[in-house]
């Protein structure tokens, strides 16, 4: 007869293992494997692709992720559930799990994708929504817009004042509905491109691809590009049900507390429900302080329909349903 060794685990214990987080046990236990890049971001020697940064981590190579110690074990090193947890609180005795407190608000450090070597996918895939080539260009050299090497996503990413990059967002370029954030993406800076000389207004969209393709409708139009301040709120804003108990957009109220002069705010929503409503909305609170113009995309649903329309081309069926914002670096 077939002994069974198996040994409950004390649920304290496994609380104890559950609660070190993956840069406390490599500090501790396996100091010489950290490697620090910037900020609060390292990675491993072991695995030149696994970075750890806000709390979490992610292993490139193998497309996996988690928060604590306990899953690095298991996922990385392949441990057994019961091993993971003896290892760490076998290992720990000099460690006492801090009491649980309220973390304190740290700035966000961004993880960006790792670059592809060339950007020829996402290339394509903006050319094939209508976005003018000089423009497509323009933003890459900028550095505001680059192809991932791991799933040759499209990267649209947002700056500061100073030009430091703090918010990336991806976007699927094989027909997929993929779309995400980069894990640390701050949303006060969403992706934008601002007029050369300063401006009294600013045009909100609701994404990146409708802010693009209204500004290769104004370039194949003969309109200057450079007098405009172009923002994107980073997808569909969610006003409550309730318009007193709405807020401003947190890209949109940043962008206004920078820009001071700004007194008109042109918006240019999908035509769905969802976009109409977040008009309604966005004009009662704003019109106190600014003059608001509402300005939709006059054919299709967005801004992206119409440029294709425009163009005299069919739009794509293939990823245009709306799909489920993920963490882009996180599974």
């Amino acid at each position: 007869m077939k002994t069974n060794n198996y040994v409950p685990l004390d649920p304290d214990v496994i609380e104890q293992a559950r609660r070190m987080d993956l840069l406390t046990y490599l500090q501790h236990y396996e100091p010489g494997n950290l490697v620090r890049f910037s900020g609060n971001a390292y990675g491993t020697k072991e695995h030149s692709s696994l970075k750890i940064s806000n709390g979490k981590w992610y292993w490139w190579a193998k497309g996996i992720g988690g928060v604590s110690a306990l899953d690095y074990l298991i996922k990385v090193k392949d441990y057994s559930f019961v091993e993971a947890v003896e290892t760490i609180t076998g290992r720990s005795a000099d460690w006492i799990p801090p009491p649980p407190v309220q973390k304190k608000e740290e700035p966000k450090q961004l993880l960006l994708p790792p670059k592809n070597r060339n950007n020829d996918r996402v290339i394509r895939y903006l050319l094939g929504r209508g976005i003018d080539r000089q423009l497509i260009d323009e933003c890459i050299a900028a550095g505001i817009i680059y192809e991932s090497a791991d799933y040759h996503n499209t990267v649209f990413v947002g700056k500061d004042e100073q030009g430091t990059p703090k918010y990336a967002a991806c976007r699927s370029t094989i027909g997929s509905n993929f779309k995400g954030d980069a894990s640390g993406s701050d949303k006060r800076y969403s992706f934008r491109l601002l007029a050369k000389e300063p401006s009294t207004s600013v045009h909100l969209f609701e994404a990146a691809i409708d802010l693009l393709s209204y500004a290769a409708y104004l370039k194949f139009g003969d309109r200057e590009l450079g007098t405009q301040n172009l923002l994107s709120l980073s997808g569909v804003y969610q006003p409550k049900q309730e318009v007193k108990d709405s807020k401003i957009p947190i890209a949109l109220a940043t962008f206004l507390k920078a820009n001071p002069n700004i007194k008109i705010i042109v918006l240019h929503l999908d035509n769905d429900k969802a976009g109409r409503v977040s008009t309604k909305v966005l004009s009662e609170l704003l019109k106190n302080n600014y003059e608001i113009i509402d300005d939709p995309p006059p054919y299709g649903k967005d801004v992206n329909d119409f440029l294709l329309s425009y163009l005299g081309r069919s739009v794509p069926k293939i990823g245009r349903e709306r799909g489920r914002r993920v963490d882009c670096l996180m599974v």
